[in-house]
């Protein structure tokens, strides 16, 4: 069957716990000199002001070897929600044909479970860019926000900065402390209700 937007498709899901305080997790992901340090998606991220409904606008790169893929995206935080919780939802676009995401939207959400501990998730999903090559891009970014997500809590949580850990790292397999995609739920977890 030939790919297209009739294809189920599951979004992209990773959650992690984080001893970090919910302020500490929300600076290292909402700054943007911060945000591409730890996560592998990004290779820069520049705010570029505000829309008129008061989202941040901002454009964003991702380098690869000999190319550098250029989009632009949108987000809106609210950080202070009556029940202690943080969300931030974002859409983001580029017009580059070598991209294997068109377009997309997601959300972070941030869960204080006690004054020191965090749970961090987000939740999306997009258009690809690369039609019937989406059955082995979608698995590879699951992993990679997995991986980075890791990559997060160590540096939250031990100090070790994130660039101690390059995505080649990866093959380090006999080192225990660098950050594992396998750590991070990758599904909603289902209600017991």
């Amino acid at each position: 069957m030939p790919y297209g937007g009739d294809v189920q498709r599951r979004g992209i899901y990773v959650e992690i716990q984080i001893r970090a305080d919910l302020t500490a997790v929300w600076d290292a992901t909402q700054q943007p000199d911060q945000h591409p340090r730890w996560d592998v998606r990004f290779s820069r991220i520049t705010p570029s002001g505000a829309t008129g409904s008061g989202a941040s606008a901002f454009t964003y790169e991702r380098r690869v070897p000999f190319h550098t893929v250029h989009g632009t995206g949108v987000s809106l935080g609210e950080k202070d929600r009556p029940d202690g919780t943080c969300t931030s939802a974002l859409r983001f676009q580029t017009d580059d044909r070598l991209s294997p995401i068109t377009q997309g939207r997601g959300y972070w959400r941030y869960v204080p479970v006690d004054a020191q501990t965090t749970t961090f998730i987000t939740g999306y999903d997009y258009t690809p860019g690369w039609g019937a090559l989406d059955v082995i891009v979608r698995p590879l970014l699951g992993w990679a926000t997995a991986w980075s997500f890791d990559r997060l809590r160590i540096w939250l949580e031990t100090g070790t900065e994130p660039e101690r850990w390059p995505l080649w790292s990866t093959l380090w397999w006999w080192r225990g402390d660098r950050p594992r995609a396998a750590r991070c739920l990758r599904a909603p977890r289902r209600s017991t209700a």
